[in-house]
């Protein structure tokens, strides 16, 4: 049976103009990701990796190009949407795992986690032990993050951005500050959560853990390869 189409991108695309310079960070992107699909963009630096991303995950907006996602237009549609309108989309549709890991130093684990939630409970919230215990570090809750190791510290950021229930779950290199074994293990989550029908999309310089996703896209001078 096939599954349902989560992120539906057409043609989009994202022009910075510097004076009388235009640069195309994004030119013509279109692609298609369904739920539980686990999709890893990859391209050198400059490339336009990350911009497609903030595009995809509503951080930015396209000059061009449509996208939806779970089946609702959010760029190109007929009716522009107001910005409370994508704010509800980003809380509600996804998870951001960002290069930097961005904990509260002052915050323990379990704290940093329940944080999004502060500000708005999605409908599809999770209780904060159950994602600790799914991400292997229920016992490190009362702890503060510069008692953690970079791989615990991956795992906390990713159990903040799953604890509001997302759809589809964002990361920007989700390993680039980890040795061999953690990334290994960020693999392994990575492929579980899409396994529980949770889209995943990422950046990455690692070509192992790209390889492992069931798609990959290569941009380079902001088009995309593979799609």
């Amino acid at each position: 049976m096939a599954k349902d189409i989560v992120i539906s991108a057409g043609d989009l695309s994202k022009i910075y103009r510097r004076g009388a310079e235009e640069v195309r960070a994004v030119d013509g992107v279109s692609f298609e990701a369904a739920a539980g699909e686990m999709v890893a963009i990859i391209g050198p630096s400059g490339s336009g990796k990350t911009t497609l991303l903030n595009l995809i995950g509503c951080l930015d907006n396209p000059s061009s190009g449509s996208l939806s996602v779970g089946g609702r237009a959010i760029f190109g549609g007929q009716k522009a949407l107001s910005e409370r309108e994508l704010t509800l989309i980003r809380r509600e549709m996804f998870g951001y795992v960002f290069q930097k890991f961005y904990l509260i130093p002052t915050l323990t684990v379990e704290e940093n986690i329940m944080l999004p939630g502060a500000f708005y409970r999605a409908p599809g919230a999770k209780d904060a032990h159950e994602v600790m215990k799914l991400l292997g570090i229920a016992q490190r809750r009362g702890h503060l993050p510069g008692e953690l190791s970079g791989g615990e510290m991956q795992r906390v950021a990713i159990a903040r951005a799953l604890i509001n229930g997302p759809k589809v779950l964002l990361a920007d290199e989700p390993t680039g500050s980890l040795d061999s074994k953690r990334t290994e293990e960020i693999k392994g989550i990575l492929r579980g959560l899409a396994r529980q029908g949770i889209t995943v999309v990422m950046v990455t310089h690692n070509l192992d853990l790209a390889r492992s996703a069931d798609r990959l896209l290569e941009i380079r001078d902001g088009k995309v390869h593979g799609a």
